[in-house]
Protein backbone atom coordinates (compact mmCIF):
# COMPACT_ATOMS: atom_id res chain seq x y z
CA UNK A 1 0.00 0.00 0.00
CA UNK A 2 2.98 2.32 0.47
CA UNK A 3 3.18 2.58 -3.31
CA UNK A 4 0.08 4.79 -3.06
CA UNK A 5 2.08 7.39 -1.14
CA UNK A 6 4.61 7.44 -3.99
CA UNK A 7 1.70 7.94 -6.40
CA UNK A 8 0.50 10.92 -4.38
CA UNK A 9 4.02 12.41 -4.40
CA UNK A 10 4.00 12.13 -8.18
CA UNK A 11 0.55 13.73 -8.42
CA UNK A 12 1.59 16.57 -6.10
CA UNK A 13 4.70 17.23 -8.20
CA UNK A 14 2.47 17.31 -11.29
CA UNK A 15 0.28 19.96 -9.60
CA UNK A 16 3.22 22.18 -8.63
CA UNK A 17 3.46 23.96 -12.02
CA UNK A 18 -0.26 24.77 -11.79
CA UNK A 19 0.27 26.22 -8.31
CA UNK A 20 3.27 28.27 -9.48
CA UNK A 21 1.36 29.40 -12.58
CA UNK A 22 -1.49 30.52 -10.36
CA UNK A 23 0.89 32.71 -8.40
CA UNK A 24 2.07 34.36 -11.62
CA UNK A 25 -1.51 34.82 -12.91
CA UNK A 26 -2.54 36.46 -9.64
CA UNK A 27 0.32 38.99 -10.02
CA UNK A 28 1.14 38.64 -6.35
CA UNK A 29 4.26 40.83 -6.55
CA UNK A 30 2.10 43.69 -7.82
CA UNK A 31 -0.51 42.96 -5.15
CA UNK A 32 2.09 43.07 -2.34
CA UNK A 33 3.59 46.29 -3.71
CA UNK A 34 0.14 47.94 -3.90
CA UNK A 35 -0.63 46.69 -0.37
CA UNK A 36 2.50 48.39 0.97
CA UNK A 37 1.62 51.66 -0.82
CA UNK A 38 -1.96 51.66 0.49
CA UNK A 39 -0.84 50.84 4.04
CA UNK A 40 1.55 53.76 3.89
CA UNK A 41 -1.26 56.03 2.68
CA UNK A 42 -3.62 54.83 5.43
CA UNK A 43 -1.06 55.56 8.15
CA UNK A 44 -0.76 59.24 7.19
CA UNK A 45 -2.35 62.02 9.23
CA UNK A 46 -5.72 63.11 7.90
CA UNK A 47 -6.37 59.79 6.11
CA UNK A 48 -9.88 59.53 7.57
CA UNK A 49 -10.77 63.12 6.64
CA UNK A 50 -11.88 61.94 3.19
CA UNK A 51 -14.26 59.17 4.27
CA UNK A 52 -15.13 58.08 0.73
CA UNK A 53 -11.46 57.64 -0.25
CA UNK A 54 -10.49 55.99 3.06
CA UNK A 55 -13.29 53.42 2.77
CA UNK A 56 -12.19 52.55 -0.78
CA UNK A 57 -8.59 52.17 0.38
CA UNK A 58 -9.63 49.89 3.24
CA UNK A 59 -11.79 47.77 0.94
CA UNK A 60 -8.98 47.45 -1.60
CA UNK A 61 -6.48 46.54 1.13
CA UNK A 62 -8.79 43.79 2.36
CA UNK A 63 -9.10 42.38 -1.17
CA UNK A 64 -5.34 42.41 -1.79
CA UNK A 65 -4.50 40.83 1.56
CA UNK A 66 -7.18 38.21 1.06
CA UNK A 67 -5.79 37.30 -2.38
CA UNK A 68 -2.24 36.89 -1.03
CA UNK A 69 -3.40 34.98 2.06
CA UNK A 70 -5.43 32.51 -0.03
CA UNK A 71 -2.46 31.76 -2.28
CA UNK A 72 -0.06 31.44 0.67
CA UNK A 73 -2.51 29.02 2.30
CA UNK A 74 -2.60 26.86 -0.86
CA UNK A 75 1.21 26.74 -0.92
CA UNK A 76 1.22 25.76 2.75
CA UNK A 77 -1.26 22.95 2.07
CA UNK A 78 0.88 21.64 -0.81
CA UNK A 79 3.91 21.57 1.52
CA UNK A 80 1.91 19.79 4.24
CA UNK A 81 0.67 17.11 1.82
CA UNK A 82 4.14 16.46 0.45
CA UNK A 83 5.54 16.22 3.99
CA UNK A 84 2.73 13.80 4.90
CA UNK A 85 3.72 11.53 1.98
CA UNK A 86 7.38 11.55 2.95
CA UNK A 87 6.60 10.95 6.62
CA UNK A 88 4.34 7.99 5.79
CA UNK A 89 7.02 6.44 3.56
CA UNK A 90 9.77 7.01 6.09
CA UNK A 91 7.80 5.52 8.97
CA UNK A 92 5.95 2.98 6.77
CA UNK A 93 2.72 4.24 8.33
CA UNK A 94 -0.22 3.18 6.15
CA UNK A 95 -2.75 4.63 8.60
CA UNK A 96 -2.09 8.10 7.17
CA UNK A 97 -3.56 7.18 3.78
CA UNK A 98 -7.25 8.11 4.47
CA UNK A 99 -6.19 11.56 5.73
CA UNK A 100 -3.94 12.06 2.70
CA UNK A 101 -6.68 10.97 0.28
CA UNK A 102 -9.23 13.40 1.73
CA UNK A 103 -6.80 16.31 2.02
CA UNK A 104 -5.45 15.81 -1.51
CA UNK A 105 -8.96 15.77 -3.03
CA UNK A 106 -9.86 18.99 -1.19
CA UNK A 107 -6.58 20.64 -2.23
CA UNK A 108 -7.01 19.68 -5.89
CA UNK A 109 -10.58 21.07 -5.88
CA UNK A 110 -9.56 24.34 -4.21
CA UNK A 111 -6.59 24.80 -6.54
CA UNK A 112 -8.85 24.40 -9.56
CA UNK A 113 -11.32 26.88 -8.05
CA UNK A 114 -8.51 29.39 -7.54
CA UNK A 115 -7.24 28.82 -11.10
CA UNK A 116 -10.68 29.45 -12.54
CA UNK A 117 -10.99 32.70 -10.57
CA UNK A 118 -8.04 34.07 -12.58
CA UNK A 119 -10.22 33.75 -15.71
CA UNK A 120 -12.45 36.52 -14.33
CA UNK A 121 -10.80 39.29 -16.29
CA UNK A 122 -13.87 41.08 -17.66
CA UNK A 123 -14.18 44.79 -16.94
CA UNK A 124 -16.92 44.27 -14.34
CA UNK A 125 -16.11 40.73 -13.12
CA UNK A 126 -14.76 42.05 -9.81
CA UNK A 127 -18.00 43.93 -9.04
CA UNK A 128 -20.84 43.05 -6.70
CA UNK A 129 -23.74 41.29 -8.43
CA UNK A 130 -27.38 42.39 -8.56
CA UNK A 131 -29.72 39.41 -8.99
CA UNK A 132 -33.34 39.84 -10.04
CA UNK A 133 -35.75 36.89 -9.89
CA UNK A 134 -38.98 36.65 -11.91
CA UNK A 135 -41.58 33.90 -11.52
CA UNK A 136 -42.74 32.50 -14.84
CA UNK A 137 -46.29 31.74 -15.91
CA UNK A 138 -48.06 29.22 -13.70
CA UNK A 139 -49.14 31.09 -10.59
CA UNK A 140 -48.32 29.66 -7.18
CA UNK A 141 -46.18 26.82 -8.54
CA UNK A 142 -43.86 29.16 -10.44
CA UNK A 143 -43.79 31.70 -7.59
CA UNK A 144 -42.73 28.98 -5.15
CA UNK A 145 -39.97 27.96 -7.58
CA UNK A 146 -38.73 31.57 -7.82
CA UNK A 147 -38.45 31.66 -4.03
CA UNK A 148 -36.55 28.34 -4.02
CA UNK A 149 -34.02 29.87 -6.45
CA UNK A 150 -33.81 32.99 -4.26
CA UNK A 151 -32.94 30.75 -1.33
CA UNK A 152 -30.37 28.79 -3.40
CA UNK A 153 -28.40 31.90 -4.32
CA UNK A 154 -28.51 33.37 -0.82
CA UNK A 155 -27.16 30.03 0.49
CA UNK A 156 -24.41 30.13 -2.17
CA UNK A 157 -23.58 33.65 -1.03
CA UNK A 158 -23.27 32.55 2.62
CA UNK A 159 -21.06 29.58 1.64
CA UNK A 160 -18.60 32.00 0.05
CA UNK A 161 -18.59 34.49 2.87
CA UNK A 162 -20.39 37.07 0.73
CA UNK A 163 -23.05 39.41 2.09
CA UNK A 164 -26.38 39.93 0.39
CA UNK A 165 -28.83 42.80 0.68
CA UNK A 166 -32.52 42.73 -0.16
CA UNK A 167 -33.44 45.50 -2.62
CA UNK A 168 -36.95 44.64 -3.73
CA UNK A 169 -39.46 41.89 -2.96
CA UNK A 170 -42.95 41.27 -4.27
CA UNK A 171 -44.80 38.43 -2.52
CA UNK A 172 -46.56 35.67 -4.43
CA UNK A 173 -50.32 35.43 -4.15
CA UNK A 174 -50.40 32.26 -2.02
CA UNK A 175 -46.73 31.33 -1.61
CA UNK A 176 -43.32 32.21 -2.96
CA UNK A 177 -42.51 35.45 -4.76
CA UNK A 178 -43.46 37.18 -7.99
CA UNK A 179 -40.19 39.10 -8.23
CA UNK A 180 -37.26 40.05 -6.03
CA UNK A 181 -33.87 41.74 -6.29
CA UNK A 182 -30.82 41.27 -4.10
CA UNK A 183 -27.28 42.61 -4.21
CA UNK A 184 -24.55 40.05 -3.46
CA UNK A 185 -21.46 41.86 -2.20
CA UNK A 186 -17.99 40.35 -2.48
CA UNK A 187 -14.94 40.12 -4.69
CA UNK A 188 -15.74 38.67 -8.14
CA UNK A 189 -19.41 38.12 -7.27
CA UNK A 190 -20.51 39.24 -10.74
CA UNK A 191 -17.72 37.30 -12.46
CA UNK A 192 -18.97 34.07 -10.92
CA UNK A 193 -22.71 34.70 -11.09
CA UNK A 194 -23.06 36.20 -14.58
CA UNK A 195 -23.19 32.64 -15.94
CA UNK A 196 -26.39 32.03 -13.93
CA UNK A 197 -28.46 34.52 -15.91
CA UNK A 198 -31.29 32.85 -17.81
CA UNK A 199 -34.29 30.57 -17.44
CA UNK A 200 -34.27 27.88 -14.73
CA UNK A 201 -36.70 24.97 -15.15
CA UNK A 202 -38.16 22.82 -12.36
CA UNK A 203 -39.82 19.40 -12.69
CA UNK A 204 -41.46 17.99 -9.53
CA UNK A 205 -44.64 16.68 -7.94
CA UNK A 206 -46.39 19.88 -6.98
CA UNK A 207 -47.10 20.36 -3.25
CA UNK A 208 -49.95 22.65 -4.37
CA UNK A 209 -51.69 19.99 -6.48
CA UNK A 210 -54.08 17.76 -4.50
CA UNK A 211 -53.93 15.17 -7.30
CA UNK A 212 -50.16 14.80 -6.87
CA UNK A 213 -49.39 15.44 -10.54
CA UNK A 214 -45.99 16.31 -11.93
CA UNK A 215 -45.53 19.98 -12.85
CA UNK A 216 -42.95 21.89 -14.88
CA UNK A 217 -42.27 25.45 -13.70
CA UNK A 218 -40.02 28.24 -14.94
CA UNK A 219 -38.34 31.19 -13.29
CA UNK A 220 -36.00 33.75 -14.78
CA UNK A 221 -32.84 35.17 -13.23
CA UNK A 222 -31.18 38.38 -14.39
CA UNK A 223 -27.63 39.11 -13.22
CA UNK A 224 -25.91 42.46 -13.60
CA UNK A 225 -22.81 44.07 -12.10
CA UNK A 226 -23.31 46.77 -9.50
CA UNK A 227 -21.73 49.74 -11.23
CA UNK A 228 -20.05 52.28 -8.96
CA UNK A 229 -21.23 55.88 -9.03
CA UNK A 230 -18.02 57.08 -10.70
CA UNK A 231 -18.79 55.15 -13.91
CA UNK A 232 -20.24 57.62 -16.40
CA UNK A 233 -23.56 56.48 -17.88
CA UNK A 234 -25.50 58.89 -20.11
CA UNK A 235 -29.11 58.84 -18.85
CA UNK A 236 -31.31 61.81 -19.69
CA UNK A 237 -33.85 62.85 -17.01
CA UNK A 238 -36.58 63.22 -19.65
CA UNK A 239 -36.13 59.52 -20.54
CA UNK A 240 -37.21 58.44 -17.06
CA UNK A 241 -40.67 57.67 -15.70
CA UNK A 242 -40.58 57.56 -11.89
CA UNK A 243 -43.40 56.01 -9.85
CA UNK A 244 -43.73 55.84 -6.07
CA UNK A 245 -45.77 53.18 -4.34
CA UNK A 246 -46.30 51.63 -0.93
CA UNK A 247 -43.68 49.05 0.03
CA UNK A 248 -44.83 45.49 0.53
CA UNK A 249 -43.37 42.03 0.74
CA UNK A 250 -41.20 39.87 2.93
CA UNK A 251 -38.77 42.57 3.94
CA UNK A 252 -40.16 42.66 7.48
CA UNK A 253 -38.41 45.35 9.47
CA UNK A 254 -36.31 46.25 6.41
CA UNK A 255 -39.32 47.40 4.41
CA UNK A 256 -41.05 50.67 5.21
CA UNK A 257 -44.83 50.53 4.80
CA UNK A 258 -44.94 54.13 3.55
CA UNK A 259 -45.15 55.52 0.03
CA UNK A 260 -41.35 55.30 -0.24
CA UNK A 261 -40.83 52.51 -2.79
CA UNK A 262 -39.54 53.66 -6.17
CA UNK A 263 -40.02 52.21 -9.65
CA UNK A 264 -38.06 53.76 -12.53
CA UNK A 265 -38.80 53.03 -16.20
CA UNK A 266 -36.17 53.94 -18.79
CA UNK A 267 -38.54 54.85 -21.63
CA UNK A 268 -36.20 54.35 -24.65
CA UNK A 269 -35.29 50.76 -23.68
CA UNK A 270 -38.25 49.65 -21.56
CA UNK A 271 -35.91 48.67 -18.71
CA UNK A 272 -37.69 48.79 -15.34
CA UNK A 273 -36.00 48.75 -11.93
CA UNK A 274 -37.43 49.12 -8.45
CA UNK A 275 -36.19 49.44 -4.88
CA UNK A 276 -38.22 49.46 -1.66
CA UNK A 277 -35.91 48.39 1.15
CA UNK A 278 -34.01 51.59 1.95
CA UNK A 279 -35.27 53.83 4.73
CA UNK A 280 -36.40 56.78 2.64
CA UNK A 281 -37.79 57.56 -0.78
CA UNK A 282 -34.56 59.44 -1.56
CA UNK A 283 -32.41 56.41 -0.73
CA UNK A 284 -34.67 54.08 -2.71
CA UNK A 285 -34.46 56.40 -5.71
CA UNK A 286 -30.68 56.64 -5.41
CA UNK A 287 -30.31 52.87 -5.38
CA UNK A 288 -32.86 52.34 -8.16
CA UNK A 289 -30.80 54.72 -10.32
CA UNK A 290 -27.69 52.69 -9.55
CA UNK A 291 -29.55 49.54 -10.60
CA UNK A 292 -30.67 51.23 -13.81
CA UNK A 293 -27.10 52.29 -14.66
CA UNK A 294 -25.92 48.75 -13.95
CA UNK A 295 -28.61 47.21 -16.14
CA UNK A 296 -27.93 49.53 -19.08
CA UNK A 297 -24.17 48.94 -18.87
CA UNK A 298 -24.73 45.16 -18.73
CA UNK A 299 -26.92 45.28 -21.89
CA UNK A 300 -24.39 47.52 -23.67
CA UNK A 301 -21.54 45.10 -22.87
CA UNK A 302 -23.52 41.99 -23.77
CA UNK A 303 -24.69 43.37 -27.09
CA UNK A 304 -21.29 44.93 -27.92
CA UNK A 305 -22.81 48.37 -28.42
CA UNK A 306 -20.86 51.60 -28.68
CA UNK A 307 -23.10 53.63 -26.39
CA UNK A 308 -26.20 53.36 -24.21
CA UNK A 309 -28.36 55.15 -26.80
CA UNK A 310 -27.75 52.26 -29.22
CA UNK A 311 -29.94 50.02 -27.04
CA UNK A 312 -33.21 49.72 -28.90
CA UNK A 313 -36.65 48.52 -27.88
CA UNK A 314 -37.92 46.37 -25.07
CA UNK A 315 -35.10 44.45 -23.44
CA UNK A 316 -36.28 40.92 -22.72
CA UNK A 317 -32.93 39.20 -22.52
CA UNK A 318 -34.42 36.13 -20.92
CA UNK A 319 -36.51 34.22 -23.40
CA UNK A 320 -38.99 31.60 -22.27
CA UNK A 321 -38.07 28.28 -23.79
CA UNK A 322 -34.35 28.95 -23.72
CA UNK A 323 -33.66 27.46 -20.31
CA UNK A 324 -30.04 27.20 -19.19
CA UNK A 325 -30.61 24.54 -16.51
CA UNK A 326 -33.16 21.96 -15.43
CA UNK A 327 -33.78 20.81 -11.86
CA UNK A 328 -35.61 17.48 -11.66
CA UNK A 329 -37.06 16.22 -8.36
CA UNK A 330 -39.24 13.46 -9.84
CA UNK A 331 -39.09 10.73 -11.21
CA UNK A 332 -35.34 10.98 -10.43
CA UNK A 333 -33.18 13.72 -8.92
CA UNK A 334 -30.83 15.65 -11.17
CA UNK A 335 -29.74 19.23 -11.88
CA UNK A 336 -28.31 19.55 -15.38
CA UNK A 337 -26.86 22.54 -17.21
CA UNK A 338 -27.84 22.52 -20.87
CA UNK A 339 -24.88 24.65 -22.01
CA UNK A 340 -22.01 22.71 -20.46
CA UNK A 341 -23.58 19.29 -19.82
CA UNK A 342 -22.47 19.46 -16.17
CA UNK A 343 -24.87 17.69 -13.83
CA UNK A 344 -25.28 16.93 -10.14
CA UNK A 345 -27.62 14.21 -8.84
CA UNK A 346 -27.66 15.56 -5.27
CA UNK A 347 -30.55 17.97 -5.80
CA UNK A 348 -30.81 18.85 -2.09
CA UNK A 349 -27.18 20.00 -2.00
CA UNK A 350 -27.73 22.06 -5.15
CA UNK A 351 -30.78 23.77 -3.66
CA UNK A 352 -28.68 24.48 -0.55
CA UNK A 353 -26.28 26.52 -2.71
CA UNK A 354 -23.83 23.88 -3.96
CA UNK A 355 -23.63 25.30 -7.49
CA UNK A 356 -19.86 25.85 -7.86
CA UNK A 357 -19.63 22.86 -10.18
CA UNK A 358 -22.01 24.55 -12.64
CA UNK A 359 -20.20 27.90 -12.38
CA UNK A 360 -16.75 26.35 -12.82
CA UNK A 361 -17.87 24.22 -15.78
CA UNK A 362 -19.17 27.37 -17.50
CA UNK A 363 -15.93 29.30 -16.81
CA UNK A 364 -13.88 26.37 -18.17
CA UNK A 365 -16.05 26.20 -21.28
CA UNK A 366 -15.65 29.94 -21.91
CA UNK A 367 -11.89 29.70 -21.34
CA UNK A 368 -11.75 26.87 -23.90
CA UNK A 369 -13.68 28.95 -26.44
CA UNK A 370 -11.19 31.77 -25.87
CA UNK A 371 -8.25 29.45 -26.58
CA UNK A 372 -9.59 28.46 -29.99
Amino acid sequence: MLIEFEDYKTKLNALRPTLDGLGAALKLDDARRETAELEEESSKDGFWADLDRSQKVQQRLKQLKNKCAKYDALCGRWDDLFTLCEMALEEEDESLLPELTDEYAAFERDLEQARLSTLLSGEYDGCNAILTFHAGAGGTEAQDWAQMLYRMYTRWSERHGYKYRLLDYLDGEEAGLKSASICIEGENAYGYLKSESGIHRLVRISPFDASGRRHTSFAALEVMPEISDDVEVDIRPEDLKVDTYRSSGAGGQHVNKTESAIRITHIPTGVIVSCQTERSQHQNREYAMRMLRSKLVEIKEREHLEKISDIKGEQMKIEWGSQIRSYVFMPYTLAKDHRTGFENGNINAVMDGDIDGFINAYLSMKAGEGDR
